[in-house]
């Protein structure tokens, strides 16, 4: 019976914002086919909370895969045995958010699984004659490409924030897969992960990011950035140079050689707009740059301007935002 199948990926017991827009995706691909939607979990253990919220976007079965050797994300481990589910499930259409696991299981999948790949997708893929055809963001963000295939099994990534998360409530059913992956798989393990302690939206997945530059002249002067960020429940992010030099973590860095997002909104601070950082930020679905020189290069790419100090501007801003929010909060 074919399927569409989202990978559901989880952390610290919950499921991760692009895994819910993967799942609304998969609803709409699959109710666009006529075919059922189904998520797949892979780990040691499944979290109570985790069944309802996947039958809250669209799933009708969920499919766990549980294993010891799943306790961390071994790409390998968890390829075979979503190739394997593939396989014997005679699954059609496979949907992966775009995260860094993501990204590492996709391909080794679809090697095993003998299906077709479209990486970093931000369209559902539709059918024309007899080809399925998606769109992506290429080129380093600067141009867009429309990519088919009349192969199945079908697996795409799908880029974060490309699609807005809906409820679509379905009854779900819960069924167990019985895998263990094989011991070459598991040759190479993770003997530890090491977080950055935050408590910020994670760049990755945030809608709004506020992100400077050295036109904040030093690093005490990120008060200001963190200020704005938080009226708007933003993440912070930065320009290279900022991380180079150690006024903000490496982490925090976007452009070409750092993080690519595609952040609903982009709020630009001091960043003259070299095509380096452009890379990394161009496919934001809106730049509001602010910069008092107003022949900084951003402001070409820019959808909003402000010519201005940021000293004067931004706190102003930050304030603007902060009445607006308590007069229509009730």
């Amino acid at each position: 019976m074919s399927a569409v199948v989202v990978w559901a990926e989880t952390t610290e017991g919950r499921l991760k914002k692009p895994t819910l827009e993967a799942l609304t995706a998969g609803r709409k691909w699959a109710t666009t086919l006529g075919e059922p939607l189904w998520a797949v979990v892979i780990g040691d253990k499944l979290s109570e909370n985790i069944p309802d919220l996947i039958a809250e976007y669209g799933a009708e079965k969920l499919i766990r895969i549980l294993s010891p050797e799943f306790s961390t994300f071994i790409p390998n481990a968890y390829a075979r045995a979503l190739a394997a589910l593939i396989r014997e499930k005679n699954v059609s259409y496979v949907v992966i958010p775009q995260t860094y696991d993501g990204r590492a299981l996709a391909p080794l999948a679809s090697i095993w699984a003998n299906a077709a790949l479209f990486s970093g997708i931000t369209t559902i893929p539709e059918k024309q004659a007899e080809l399925w055809v998606a769109r992506r963001i290429c080129y380093s963000n600067k141009g867009l490409e429309w990519i088919g295939t009349a192969h199945l099994p079908l697996i795409i990534t799908l880029k974060a924030n490309s699609i807005i998360p809906e409820k679509s409530p379905y009854s779900l059913t819960i069924e167990d897969f019985s895998f263990r992956p094989p011991v070459e798989d598991l040759r190479a393990k993770p003997v530890g992960v090491e977080k950055v302690s935050t408590d910020k939206v994670p760049l990755t997945e945030a809608e709004i990011v506020v992100s400077a530059g050295r036109g904040l002249k030093g690093p005490e002067n990120w008060t200001i950035v963190e200020e704005l960020a938080k009226v708007l429940g933003a993440a912070t992010a930065c320009s290279k140079p900022v991380a180079d030099v150690g006024w903000r973590p490496h982490h925090e860095h976007v452009g070409q050689t750092g993080i690519q997002i595609s952040p609903n909104l982009y709020i630009a601070i001091g960043i003259s707009g070299a095509i380096q950082h452009l890379a990394g930020v161009a496919s934001s679905k809106n730049i509001l740059v602010i910069n008092s020189d107003p022949e900084a290069p951003f402001f070409k790419a820019a959808d909003y301007g402000i010519v201005g100090d940021a000293f004067e501007v931004v706190p102003r801003l930050t304030e603007a935002i902060r009445r607006y929010k308590e007069q229509h909060s009730h």
